[in-house]
């Protein structure tokens, strides 16, 4: 008989990525990096009935574009963009590789983030280059 393995769940990456928004909102946060708040979500990965996609596609919302982008320069960087993926198990899309590929063309830092501690550790990091 196997004995039994309790595992705990892995949070989801719409948890995730609630618990960075959390973290970068929080006063604490603020004073020692006020330019988190400059650091917002992009609505493009959510599913969607066919007449809400339709009108988004309208207004530009495009596939592959990472999930927070932090506008504020730093270092040789324009900003920083945060592709968020579950803990474990989170792969990008193709959408996701050329967006990627565009973004650090054009000058930005971007870091594809397994889970909030991560993503939070990047942020940090990046408000703290000198440039």
């Amino acid at each position: 008989m196997k004995p039994f393995k309790l595992t705990a769940p892995v949070p989801s990456e719409h948890s995730e990525q609630a618990r960075v928004i959390s973290w970068s909102q929080s006063p604490h946060v603020r004073r020692l990096y006020p330019e988190a708040h400059n650091l917002f979500a992009v609505p493009n990965g959510s599913k969607r009935d066919a007449a809400t996609a339709s009108l988004l596609k309208a207004e530009g919302v495009q596939p592959g574009i990472p999930d927070l982008l932090l506008l504020c320069p730093r270092g040789q960087y324009h900003g920083l963009a945060l592709e968020m993926k579950k803990r474990t198990g989170g792969r990008l899309s193709e959408h996701q590789k050329v967006w990627i590929e565009r973004l650090q063309s054009a000058g930005y830092a971007v870091s594809v983030c397994f889970g909030a501690a991560e993503a939070i550790e990047k942020i940090k990091n990046y408000l703290t280059l000198k440039g």
